[in-house]
């Protein structure tokens, strides 16, 4: 008969690359879905859930991510500074012209795990509003959508 092993990857053998993504002209779900697959890992032949076998993730270009409909000027992102009465909330126009970083940020943390290897795992990307980024010493290999 045959003999099969379910290969189940640790922290020891799990092999993480450096991918580098341009934002520009996507469109702000459909790319974080994506990162947030690479960071799992779920493209992989060896993921396994409970590990963090994902790559290392490079984001440019984020100012220049759309949206589609009229979401620029209705979506609204939410917060809670901790006090009575702290809600406070941004739309997304005006997000984009204070912090672009955080709008794909939130996206993508909006779709890995809550739980602690989701925050892990958030730790793996790096988002930058423009095409500099500092990581070149890592030879991060593009990936392209």
């Amino acid at each position: 008969m045959y003999s099969f092993k379910t290969i189940s990857a640790n922290k020891n053998t799990v092999t993480k690359k450096w991918v580098i993504v341009d934002a520009e002209g996507q469109i702000l779900g459909r790319l974080a879905s994506r990162i947030a697959i690479i960071l799992r890992g779920k493209h992989k032949a060896s993921y396994t859930p409970h590990v963090d076998c994902g790559d290392n993730v490079i984001v440019i270009n984020a100012e220049k991510i759309r949206v589609t409909g009229r979401k620029a000027d209705q979506k609204e992102y939410v917060r809670h500074t901790g006090y009575p009465g702290g809600q406070r909330s941004v739309t997304y126009r005006n997000m984009m012209a204070k912090a672009p970083e955080r709008i794909l940020m939130e996206a993508v943390k909006g779709m890995l795990p809550k739980n602690r290897l989701g925050k892990r795992i958030a730790t793996n990307v790096r988002i930058y509003a423009g095409t500099e980024h500092p990581h070149a010493a890592q030879n991060p290999e593009v990936l392209e959508f």
